[in-house]
């Protein structure tokens, strides 16, 4: 009987791969956070071998943590395994307690520590304790706020008026 718990950890991250042939199987080894069993996630199936480049195939070998993080990350390989990651929790907009003594509008830069995907109207209205409609009113940005960024990026509070 098999565990139904959807929660994995990559633990230290390993990949395991294994040649047949000329061709090549890779997996992410994660383990269930409930009941301990490690599986495997598919990153790569019975590919050639001259069609990975030689820093990702050393990658994989030496289980390098931004490649571990990048296969995770990858919506491709999400489908394929058929799981998702849960961000609950992942984000916070740090921000000063009182913004009395600046200048209008004020400038605020985001900068992702992990490339955690956000849509930048909730980070900043949980950031801001701002409801998401003053957000759409007080905020000017250059990427749009109701689409899922992952990259840092700039925007402006505008006084209310």
């Amino acid at each position: 009987m098999d565990c139904r718990s959807e929660s994995a950890t990559t633990g230290e991250g390993r990949f395991r791969v294994n040649a047949n042939g000329k061709l090549l199987d890779v997996w992410l080894l994660v383990r269930c956070v409930s009941c301990d069993r490690t599986s495997k996630l598919t990153v790569h199936e019975r590919t050639p071998a001259r069609s990975f480049s030689p820093a990702e195939l050393h990658g994989y070998h030496v289980n390098d943590p931004e490649l571990v993080a990048a296969r995770l990350l990858d919506p491709a390989l999400a489908r394929r395994n058929r799981f998702a990651l849960d961000w609950a929790g992942a984000w916070r907009l740090d921000t000063p307690s009182t913004w009395l003594d600046e200048a209008w509008p004020v400038q605020v830069r985001v900068v992702f520590e992990d490339p955690v995907p956000v849509r930048p109207d909730r980070l900043i209205a949980q950031g801001l304790g701002f409801s998401r409609n003053e957000v759409l009113r007080r905020i000017k940005c250059d990427i749009p706020l109701r689409r899922t960024t992952s990259t840092g990026f700039t925007f402006a509070v505008m006084t209310a008026n």
